[in-house]
């Protein structure tokens, strides 16, 4: 028995841990009962005398004068006479009389605050194992006395009670105690080193003797509150964003370490809710109004994410996050696509706008869904603020992607590139005007040859088929079979041709309803080629009979040999360059007016012949007098001195820029289809439902159409439908319409 009681003293001793409830699972044996001392008011007396003289050496920290085997034998023979009640109550008032007595120690003004939380600290410490020894010599009545009536504290709680009541509800101490408690922790929070191991034990003390809610931690939550809004309104002023945020991260990690270290575990949510909201939920639109944006531009991804994690902490802090984010995205968008000067760059602007912007999201964001579809709409939204000019611009890349001699990607990349595009073409709600622009470059690439690969077109003809569905590429589709076909009825003409002529001659047969339209001009041809169409005519119509031919003289091109004083040369020009070229077979010299009578070509289109010809860089004549330009009054004769690197030499028609009235016919040709895309729709709806009133009519039409339109351009389609008796007003309610059969 005595060699339990020494075990529980010392491990209870060294580690200050709370004895084990009474009523562990220990027996207790009562040993030699024969052996026992009979009860006299004496005996009682004595024994008493004794455990008070060892409870008196425990409490001022001297030798005990007995045995602590003896020691325990004494109490549990008391407890077994029955005088339990008495002892219990005499060991509580010498317990108390000691504690009472501590509380003079911490009347003493002079104390500085750190000497009066190591003092109360040294009382705590030497309180609790004076407690445990106590209850070691105690323990039989702490077991069974104690233990059988519910309402009284077991000796360890009884020292907490008297402890608690006597010294840390004293107003005087717990005041000084929390007030030095805070200070210690405001000085650990401006920088300064503090002994941790002194506030986790008060604190612990304070939370054991469960004061700690009440006494400490609101008081801390509320200079918690106070110290870091005056932090966040200073620093906010004095500091960038990014330098803020981390302040910001680094104050939440100190605050968390300070939990883990000597704050109640009860405290975390409370104090990381309140730093959050002080340093974060007060200044949330002041740190997106002054950083948002250069974090953005910057591509700042380090303090984006923590921006991100930052935010998602605090009530709210996403969707305000979000709606700046949407915000920025217009703004800057919107700038890119509403600059004219900038509409050169327009396209591949927004591509690394975008992969910038899905960076963010993936690597900052955590590719939240709400911020990906944030993006999207943002990226609709400003897109098309500005009608129909990205479209015709992202026709334009398309083409200077897919034109031949564009070196700057390798097969893989340009799937990648048109993959992206087709990313911003969603976004578009104009896709008519992309599909006009896109079907004229695509004409140019076709049949001139032009097309960097036939495996990319049909890349992204099929990229379009899938995104809008086979009626927007059907025509499309159509320009690539005219040009299969074509290969094929050149191959039969050719063996057909009876009388094999000088030139070859290839024909490219195009269907009118896919292809655009072509203003036609006539000219005057060598003879030999004149014959050469007649012969592919006949060919042609014999074939296909009831068909009309229509010759193309501006999408024509030819090869001519020609021999120079260099030696021969073959030279690769446009229909127009074959024709003026040809006239210095006969002649060294001729004019403008010449030329103009000869071939018969349209003043504009000669004049930029002759400018390739005379002013490019493979100058095959000569213009007299030397000029960049060509005018009425100039000459030009063959220059048989020219030389070239090259035995074939390609000579570019000087392309006349793509004029505002040509851009407008085009435009305007998107427009009249609309019209008429508008009026089906009209019909179509009005002739299954035969009576309908305006709003849901024109809701019914914004469901089917597919481009954008305004009220007022339906209600003139529908005015020019009643006008064309395809429907009518009711004669009671205007506003109601019936179809017309």
């Amino acid at each position: 028995m005595a060699e339990d009681i020494q075990h529980n003293q010392k491990s209870n001793f060294n580690g200050l841990t709370k004895p084990a409830k009474s009523g562990a699972s220990r027996k207790l044996v009562i040993k030699n009962f024969k052996d026992r001392p009979k009860l006299t008011d004496s005996y009682t007396e004595d024994t008493w005398m004794k455990l008070r003289d060892a409870v008196s050496a425990i409490q001022n920290s001297t030798s005990i004068k007995y045995n602590l085997e003896e020691l325990y034998q004494a109490v549990e023979n008391l407890c077994s006479y029955k005088v339990s009640p008495l002892l219990y109550k005499q060991l509580r008032q010498v317990c108390e009389d000691h504690v009472q007595a501590q509380i003079l120690q911490f009347r003493e003004e002079s104390l500085d605050n750190l000497s009066f939380l190591k003092r109360m600290n040294r009382c705590w410490q030497d309180h609790c194992r004076q407690t445990i020894m106590i209850r070691s010599i105690f323990l039989f009545l702490d077991r069974t006395y104690v233990l059988q009536n519910s309402l009284l504290p077991s000796i360890w709680d009884t020292g907490l009670e008297l402890f608690r009541t006597h010294i840390i509800s004293d107003g005087a101490v717990q005041s000084r105690t929390v007030e030095a408690l805070l200070e210690l922790i405001e000085r650990e929070r401006s920088g300064e080193t503090v002994e941790r191991s002194l506030l986790r034990s008060l604190l612990g003390m304070l939370s054991d003797l469960q004061v700690y809610k009440d006494s400490f931690e609101q008081r801390f939550l509320s200079e918690t509150h106070r110290l870091y809004a005056a932090e966040g309104q200073r620093l906010m002023q004095e500091r960038d964003v990014p330098e803020y945020l981390h302040h910001v991260a680094r104050r939440l990690e100190e605050e968390n370490d300070r939990v883990i270290s000597y704050l109640d575990q009860s405290t975390q949510k409370p104090l990381i809710t309140t730093v959050e909201k002080q340093l974060l939920g007060e200044h949330m639109t002041s740190i997106l109004q002054k950083g948002l944006q250069m974090l953005l531009d910057e591509n700042r991804v380090c303090e984006l994410t923590l921006l991100y994690e930052l935010f998602s902490k605090v009530k709210g802090g996403l969707t305000v996050l979000l709606q700046a984010w949407r915000e920025y995205i217009k703004s800057f968008g919107g700038e890119i696509v509403s600059s004219p000067e900038r509409d050169k760059e327009m396209v591949q602007e927004l591509l690394d706008f975008k992969d910038k912007m899905d960076h963010v999201t993936q690597r900052c964001f955590q590719r939240n869904d709400s911020f990906i579809n944030a993006m999207k709409e943002a990226f609709e939204s400003f897109i098309n603020k500005r009608p129909n000019k990205p479209a015709e611009l992202i026709a334009k890349y398309v083409d200077s992607k897919l034109r031949a001699g564009n070196k700057e990607a390798t097969e893989e990349e340009l799937e990648r590139i048109l993959d992206k595009i087709m990313i911003i073409f969603r976004f578009i709600h104009g896709k008519d005007v992309f599909e006009a622009f896109y079907k004229k470059d695509l004409a140019k690439r076709l049949l001139v040859g032009k097309s960097a690969s036939v495996d990319a077109e049909k890349s992204m003809l099929s990229k379009l088929k899938h995104e809008c569905g086979a009626a927007f590429t059907s025509k499309l589709e159509g320009m690539f079979k005219d040009m299969e076909l074509s290969k094929d009825i050149m191959i039969q003409f050719k063996q057909n041709q009876s009388d094999p002529s000088n030139i070859e001659l290839t024909v490219n047969i195009l269907t009118m309803g896919y292809w655009p339209s072509y203003t036609p001009m006539d000219v005057h041809l060598p003879a030999e080629m004149v014959k050469l169409q007649e012969v592919f005519k006949l060919f042609y119509l014999g074939k296909h009979s009831g068909r009309k031919l229509q010759w193309q003289a501006t999408l024509g091109h030819a090869v001519l040999k020609t021999e120079f004083k260099e030696g021969k040369k073959e030279l690769q020009v446009s229909l127009f360059q074959t024709l003026v070229l040809l006239m210095f077979n006969e002649t060294d010299e001729c004019s403008v007016e010449d030329i103009r009578s000869a071939t018969g070509i349209e003043d504009g289109e000669l004049k930029r012949t002759l400018q390739s010809l005379a002013c490019g860089k493979a100058r095959v004549l000569n213009k007299s007098p030397r000029g960049k330009d060509v005018e009425d009054g100039d000459r030009f004769h063959f220059n048989s001195d020219f030389r070239h690197k090259l035995f074939r030499i390609k000579i570019n028609q000087i392309q006349m820029k793509e004029t505002v009235e040509e851009q407008v016919s085009t435009t305007e040709r998107v427009f009249q289809d609309r019209q008429y895309q508008i009026d089906a729709a009209v019909v179509r709806i009005m002739k299954m439902r035969k009576t309908l009133s305006h709003n849901l009519l024109v809701s019914e039409l914004y469901n089917q159409l597919k481009f954008p339109v305004k009220p007022a351009d339906l209600k003139k389609r529908i005015e020019s439908l009643i006008d064309r008796d395809y429907m009518e007003r009711d004669k009671e309610n205007p506003n109601q319409y019936h179809y017309v059969a």
